[in-house]
């Protein structure tokens, strides 16, 4: 090269300024490429410029061909019906009477099948199967297709719509490849995962990402525990696995905010483990009551309790009678481990109470009066899995067929109502006047004909005055807002 050099040189002529010019072009060239080859042919020197490659896998191809055979697709048959909300096969709002007119007075129109489908992941080599309730909730038939695309017919061996987490079974010739449960409670943030599933109907996709965020509350239940991952997941994602580097399910994907990219969420697989046992031999899972209600430990609630930090689930209300008063529990004291794991927050306590046996006796630390004080509770079987806080079903008597019990602030705090006030739904007669006028368990009357009411003797004095009339105008809150309803008699 320094030849060619000299011949370029050699054949043209320049001046003294022109010469330092081009000798300062190529030291700068020289140095440059030194710089350039220090950084991409020496490993160390490349880690120190980009730490946010440290720890990445060179590749995900043995994972992905080890566990695909693990991770099934589950289509889902259901039976929907086509007919109309306006009555027989007449729809309500501005089309109705141009229906009426063409079609006059249709029948409802026969139900049909609709599909939908999922993922899952094998848990035991017999053929068990986790997968999400919303998969197969109301299935009426489904099938679970292989990686290697073999077909077979399962069964629903138990569902949590709480968690939003079933078990399926399906009987295979011979043993299938499973997966091992890991323990989402080790996972770090940053972490590398994988997801496998059926995405569109996409079978059997790998997506990549990491773990953005633990702990994530989405409003999907009362105990949201929810892995955040950037690792892609889209519809026909929902019950597929979430793997960590060694191979291990540490997530059921699950949800996604739609318009979000790289925002998907995953149930912690230790929350899985505690309750598929259940799922497995009774079909359902029966949880833990302590009979408390409690709210988050500010900076300014903990100086004032004598906390130093702010920690714990501080008790604003103690259930008469319940498993908490009976321990010894009391209004004002800050639960800060129960059965010996910590509870950092308000939001950790009911998943843990909820996960303990029906009858165990536990210890419970409080913080109380600034001091560190030790129980022993009782812990009862939570009654009416359907609606947390209320009482078990009762039977609805009466013309309306309504049965009803007096609001009051703890029970307005533990079902999320605004009033703590008015006549709380705890029962419905099946065929009654009620029931045809869609009012439901857990829906508060605040008003009848017009008039507030603050108990059921108010209720009923106000249905007493509307004998005559032959129904009755109701407003009632349901799911954090107000709607109208009438009773026909």
């Amino acid at each position: 090269m320094m030849n060619q050099i000299k011949h370029y040189f050699k054949d043209r002529h320049f001046g003294f300024p022109a010469l330092v010019g081009i000798a300062f072009v190529f030291l700068l060239a020289g140095l440059l490429m030194a710089s350039s080859f220090r950084l991409t042919g020496n490993s160390q020197a490349l880690t120190i410029a980009a730490p946010a490659a440290q720890g990445a896998p060179a590749s995900f191809a043995d994972l992905a061909q080890d566990l695909g055979p693990a991770v099934v697709n589950i289509k889902v048959t259901k039976i929907q019906s086509a007919g109309f909300s306006g009555g027989p096969g007449v729809p309500e709002g501005p089309f109705g009477d141009m229906f009426k007119r063409y079609f006059g007075d249709m029948q409802r129109p026969p139900a049909y099948k609709a599909q939908g489908a999922g993922s899952g992941v094998i848990i035991g080599s017999d053929g068990t199967i986790l997968t999400n309730n919303h998969v197969v909730e109301g299935a009426k038939e489904i099938v679970v297709t292989m990686s290697d695309k073999r077909e077979y017919k399962a069964k629903v061996l138990g569902r949590d719509p709480k968690t939003d987490l079933a078990v399926l079974k399906v009987d295979a010739p011979s043993p299938l490849k499973s997966a091992t449960l890991g323990d989402s409670d080790a996972l770090r943030v940053g972490e590398w995962v994988l997801a496998i599933g059926n995405p569109f109907g996409l079978s059997n996709t790998v997506t990549s990402g990491i773990v953005s965020a633990k702990g994530r509350v989405i409003g999907a239940g009362p105990y949201d525990d929810f892995i955040q991952t950037d690792a892609p997941i889209n519809p026909g994602n929902s019950g597929g696995p979430l793997f960590n580097m060694k191979g291990e399910v540490v997530g059921i994907n699950t949800a996604i905010i739609p318009n979000g990219q790289g925002i998907g969420f995953a149930i912690p697989v230790n929350t899985a483990k505690m309750l598929v046992p259940q799922l497995v031999e009774k079909g359902k899972v029966t949880r833990g009551y302590l009979g408390v209600q409690i709210q988050d430990v500010t900076p300014e609630l903990a100086a004032s309790l004598g906390l130093g930090t702010a920690k714990g689930a501080l008790v604003s209300d103690v259930v008469k009678d319940g498993p908490a008063e009976k321990g010894g529990v009391k209004r004002g004291d800050v639960v800060v481990s129960f059965n010996g794991k910590e509870i950092k927050d308000s939001r950790a306590l009911p998943s843990v109470v909820a996960s303990t046996p029906a009858g165990k006796e536990v210890p419970v630390r409080v913080v109380r009066n600034g001091k560190e004080t030790s129980l022993q509770v009782k812990i009862e079987r939570l009654q009416n899995e359907e609606t947390p806080g209320l009482p078990a079903e009762e039977t609805s008597q009466g013309k309306w067929g309504l049965k009803l019990k007096d609001m009051n602030a703890a029970t307005a705090h533990q079902l999320g109502i605004k009033k703590n006030h008015g006549a709380l739904v705890v029962g419905v007669r099946p065929g009654s006047p009620a029931e045809e006028a869609s009012i439901q368990r857990g829906d508060v009357i605040l008003e009848v004909n017009r008039t507030p009411i603050k108990t059921v003797e108010d209720m009923k004095a106000e249905i007493a005055k509307s004998k005559d009339k032959g129904s009755l105008l109701l407003l009632v809150e349901r799911n954090g807002g107000t709607i109208y309803l009438v009773l026909k008699g």
